[in-house]
């Protein structure tokens, strides 16, 4: 592994997926093949990644740590780096370094149910958690998840979202918001907490995991609340204020937390600290 923290390894795109209109997955494998077997992550690190020339971004590390040998991101077309990223095709090179923040305590879930509540592009910083679960599904009790994106079109992951609603261990509840259906379209239309509000299972022993735009995370707290969810049993990730990963920059910062250091990971009740500033 690298000593040096501003050294990127050097990943090969393994594979490409165009998830939905301006949003690819990358497959990255490490072009040294013994830092790939000494890399180790947890569900919901952060990594730096960078398309040579153009610079770095913050994303989340997509894929789940029980899947070894590769890391993946996801990531919309936006700026300079993403714009760069995109040009790139596979069996090309470009950089990662990580990983960075903190994690999921998805060991004291052991024996919980969980809830999973994403919506559009936030899919990815979840998916992670999601198939970490999975992969270790004798240890959890029910999973649910509820996700939903503008329209049908916009929905990330569609072959895996295919994949966990054939699942009889998951219930998968998916959404548009009204105007974004097809007319073959088989999920619920409405936006992500009216949905949660009519799904959401009991709190008793439950963990909900929230990732989405910060609007949908203002209304579907209340939700939860309604619903008995404690703070504590409460969890969500902060990754879209980071940038330089390290607290060297002082962009993540609010108020004394630092988010890419204390975070990204954050329960309900440590928000509730940071609510005048968040």
């Amino acid at each position: 592994m690298n000593e040096n923290i501003y050294l990127p390894h050097i990943m090969v795109i393994d594979k490409i997926t165009v998830e939905a209109p301006g949003v690819k997955t990358f497959r990255l494998k490490f072009q040294n093949e013994e830092e790939g077997k000494a890399f180790q992550f947890r569900a919901g690190n952060f990594a730096e990644y960078s398309a040579f020339g153009e610079g770095e971004s913050t994303f989340c590390i997509a894929s789940a740590p029980t899947r070894k040998e590769y890391v993946e991101c996801t990531f919309r077309h936006a700026g300079r780096v993403t714009s760069g990223l995109n040009r790139l095709e596979e069996g090309q090179t470009m950089g990662f370094r990580g990983p960075f923040g903190n994690s999921f305590p998805i060991e004291e879930w052991k024996g919980k149910n969980i809830l999973f509540v994403a919506g559009g592009i936030a899919l990815p910083p979840m998916r992670c958690v999601i198939d970490n679960v999975l992969d270790l599904r004798d240890q959890f009790g029910d999973v649910t998840i509820v996700y939903g994106a503008k329209s049908v079109a916009d929905l990330v992951y569609k072959e895996e979202l295919a994949e966990w609603n054939q699942r009889s261990d998951v219930k998968l509840v998916t959404t548009v918001d009204p105007g974004g259906e097809t007319p073959d379209w088989k999920g619920e239309v409405g936006f992500v907490p009216n949905v949660l509000d009519s799904v959401a299972p009991n709190s008793d022993n439950t963990v909900a995991v929230v990732c989405g735009p910060p609007i949908m995370i203002k209304f579907t707290f209340p939700v939860l609340e309604k619903h008995g969810f404690k703070d504590e049993n409460i969890y969500t990730t902060l990754e879209n204020r980071m940038k330089c990963g390290v607290g060297k920059c002082g962009r993540c910062n609010v108020g004394k937390m630092y988010v890419c250091k204390d975070g990204p990971v954050f329960s309900k009740v440590q928000l509730n600290d940071m609510a005048p500033e968040f």
